[in-house]
């Protein structure tokens, strides 16, 4: 069954957020937790409940805005995302934003009398085209970007040097034609998300933010809204290791990125694999012929598996976004997170000169974490 829900009431939602992520949809659920809005007014449930029972409260002016990838795996956790939202007292309105070539069109065309009445936009994801192209809609002088993992930190780097909006591992490499045609919209969107005449700007991120743009509001997100509704979990003996799409990114080599799992699950214990939610159905075979780790797939962002559980003892992870977010949803809990370094050998020739830079940058930053040496990967 589709996880749209009717189009808006007669009265304008004071807040349009849009999601193009499971990780997305979360953390506008702590933004809107920690501001008050949903079923429960941002007060925490009681500890280890699931999810209130869903009823128009303080957040009936938010409409949660899923533009749809084409991923299954993605696709499915935005559908129990969206479970989780409409919990929450959150309308969630789900467009095939990608479904076909005529499919921008629509969605641009029914999203602008929305888009041009409300008064506060929350985005995931500040250098999709998509939503660039919202931004360049909408009237909204309040405008938030809750994260969307380590690219967070480069957009906020980008935002405060005043430069092009571009993905960290996509930087070094000519822009392509559709770059070169999209790039006023994207300028202009930038532009929008500087604060000034009347314009608000807040960052809502768990990721440790270093050249804090002038005027730009960040507010911590600590992960309340998920150790509120879930857990504390059950620990097992044994150590989980948590899956990157490095890989499927062209950032690091297949081959080393195995072998390095394989030694990993081998000196740590490790018993099951986390997949990623972009990592490829025949990376993930081979991890399990390879390693012997069950691999698993989740149903939802890691930061709620890991707090429902039953969790290991250890979480070991490369540098990621969860060497961030892990330790605030496990807080009080007897989880240790360990995060390992990206060995240099590891990346292909035509990973981005900032790579390297870049991760050890998300590993460097990391607190209430165990820094752990690189594996040396053949």
């Amino acid at each position: 069954m589709s996880p749209r829900a009717g189009s808006p009431g007669p009265q304008s939602p004071t807040t349009l957020a849009f999601v193009e992520s499971p990780v997305q949809l979360l953390n506008v659920l702590e933004w809107a937790h920690v501001h008050g809005l949903g079923a429960t007014g941002g007060r925490p449930g009681p500890p280890g409940t699931e999810p209130a029972a869903g009823r128009p409260g303080p957040g009936a002016g938010l409409v949660l805005v899923v533009l749809s990838p084409t991923d299954p795996m993605t696709r499915g956790q935005l559908r129990r995302m969206s479970e989780l939202a409409r919990d929450e007292g959150h309308e969630v309105r789900w467009e095939e934003a990608r479904g076909g070539t005529t499919a921008p069109f629509h969605t641009v065309g029914g999203l602008a009398p929305l888009l041009r009445r409300a008064e506060r936009i929350v985005m995931g994801d500040p250098f999709s085209r998509y939503v660039q192209l919202l931004l360049t809609i909408t009237r909204a002088r309040d405008l938030v970007v809750v994260d969307d993992g380590t690219a967070t930190m480069e957009f906020v780097s980008q935002l405060a040097r005043g430069e092009r909006l571009v993905r960290w591992h996509r930087r070094g490499g000519r822009p392509g034609l559709r770059d070169l045609v999209f790039a006023p919209v994207s300028a202009r969107a930038r532009r929008r998300l500087t604060p000034g005449a009347g314009r608000r700007v807040e960052i809502f991120s768990a990721m440790p933010i270093g050249e804090r743009p002038e005027g730009v509001l960040v507010t911590a997100n600590e992960f309340g809204w998920t150790r509120a509704r879930f857990g504390p979990p059950r620990l097992t003996r044994g150590a989980d290791l948590v899956g990157t799409s490095l890989v499927e990114t062209g950032v690091v080599d297949p081959d080393r990125y195995v072998e390095a799992v394989r030694r990993l699950a081998a000196a740590h214990g490790a018993t099951r694999y986390f997949a990623h939610r972009r990592e490829s159905a025949e990376k993930l075979h081979r991890l399990a012929v390879e390693t012997g780790l069950e691999i698993v797939r989740p149903d939802l962002p890691l930061e709620l598996i890991a707090r429902r559980g039953p969790t290991g003892r250890t979480i070991l992870s490369f540098p990621s976004t969860v060497v961030h977010t892990l330790p605030l949803a496990l807080a009080g809990t007897e989880v240790r997170v360990a995060v390992f370094d990206i060995d240099p050998a590891w990346l292909t020739e035509t990973a981005s000169p900032r790579a390297q830079g870049f991760l050890s940058g998300v590993t460097g930053t990391a607190r209430d974490v165990h820094r752990l040496p690189a594996v040396t990967a053949g």
